[in-house]
Parts: C-alpha cells; structure tokens; sequence
C-alpha cells in the first residue's frame, strides 16, 4: 500500500483542496490524516471535507483538535475572553462546527499503525509516540529522539506537529515528519504533505494564496492575519522556528 499522510491542516481549506487534488493523480491506498485540522480559519468546512474522505481515510487525534472539542464540550465562544491564540483557534472553532462534526473530531485514534510498500510497519502519531503535544523537529537531540522513541517497536514513526518536513534516522528508527499542509514553518508559501511508498517523498504542493487568502479572510476569524503570518504571510526562517520549538520544550535551556 501507498499513504498520503496530511498534517496540521488548520483550517485552511483552500490549501488542503490542492493538496487533495495530488494525492487523487497519485493513486494512494490510503490517506492518513495526522491531526490539527480543524483550528484555524474555515474549520466547518474543512472537517466536512475529510469527512468525504469516508474509508479512504484513517485519523490520527491531536492537542489543537482535542482543544476545538473540549471548547465545543464546554460552550466556550467568547473569543475575548481567551488571550492565548491557540485557546482563541479552538473557541473560534467550537463555534463554527457542528454536529456530527465535533464527534467525528473525538473519534480519531490516537495514533494509526499500517504495512507500507517499501517501508514496513509505520506508526502515524501527531507529535511524539509518546504525546500529541510532544514537539520533533530538525533540531532535536538525538538523546531526547530516542528517549521518546523508547518502546516503539515499528521501525517507522511519521509525525507532525512542528509544521516542517525532515526525514530523520537515529538508533534503527525513521523519523519522518509530513509537514503542515495549511501553516507551514518552511520558509516557502506552499502545501506540505508526503507520499508514502515504496520510498518516502516530502512533497510541496503549490496554490493560489492570493485567491486562498481571500476565502480565509472571509471565514470570519478575527486575527487570520496574525494567525497566518509567520507561516504564509510573512514566513519565518525553518531553522530559526527549530530552534524556537526546541527551546521550549526544553523550557529555554
């Protein structure tokens, strides 16, 4: 079998069409998608159209996709109420979807395990196998690597999370990262996503942001803008981001 593994999609429709429309010319057996899909600028729409996917598709949970839920649990709508971005994300969410999609959003598996061509046993999780909200990224030790990989015993592990592409190798295991297809931290305005079998391809799929931007805008987010901007709008340097993530989940040190 081939995968198409989608990640940290975020709300952004307009790029997870182009990404889609890809995937459908490469004749995939299956599309993983890792999580973070809803918090962002278009969540309804974007959750019905993974929902379309129906069993062509297997879905892997995560921290902001969680969050969108438990704001829907909890009736959380007032985005002035909430300072953190991430927080105002998932409230915007929550108010956005509905029913059946908040359940469609609780009911992705933790993670999800397949028989690649070429590959073997991979293990799809959001951020680390141990935690959806644990970051890997380019620049991550090798000693702290391994450490979140202690017990896995698929010789593959695909993540996310950190929005940047990387294919990793480190004591037996592969550590690839798909990349985000709606907020990149790449350095370059795009769709990120990989393909999966018999070899691994980190692909970039292009889309017409201006257009894009334009359908965003209109959601009805109240900071999109701000949302965007390092990531499509303004892009930061990948390594500087890295580096920015490491030093957080290493609390600065």
């Amino acid at each position: 079998m081939r995968v198409a593994a989608l990640y940290d999609i975020h709300g952004n429709l307009p790029a997870l069409r182009a990404v889609l429309a890809d995937v459908a010319r490469e004749g995939v057996g299956m599309v993983v998608v890792g999580g973070d899909v809803a918090a962002g600028p278009l969540p309804a729409e974007t959750v019905t159209q993974l929902m379309a996917l129906g069993d062509g598709a297997r879905f892997v949970s995560s921290n902001a996709d969680r969050e969108v839920v438990a704001a829907y649990d909890q009736g959380r709508r007032d985005l002035d109420a909430e300072q953190d971005p991430s927080m105002r994300a998932a409230s915007y969410s929550a108010g956005q979807i509905s029913e059946p999609q908040p359940r469609f959003l609780a009911g992705f598996a933790p993670d999800v395990v397949l028989d690649i061509d070429g590959l073997g046993t991979t293990l799809f999780c959001h951020g680390s196998p141990r935690s959806d909200a644990e970051m890997i990224t380019t620049a991550t030790p090798e000693p702290r690597l391994r450490d979140m990989l202690d017990g896995v015993s698929e010789p593959v592990v695909v993540c996310g999370h950190t929005h940047r592409q990387f294919d990793r190798r480190v004591n037996g295991w592969r550590v690839i990262n798909a990349g985000s297809v709606g907020m990149p931290y790449e350095g370059t305005v795009g769709a990120y996503w990989a393909l999966l079998g018999p070899t691994v391809e980190l692909h970039r799929t292009e889309y017409d942001l201006d257009e894009g931007l334009k359908e965003l805008r209109a959601g009805g987010l109240p900071d999109v803008d701000e949302m965007l901007r390092e990531s499509l709008l303004e892009p930061m340097n990948a390594d500087e981001v890295a580096d920015l993530f490491e030093g957080q989940a290493t609390g600065g040190n």
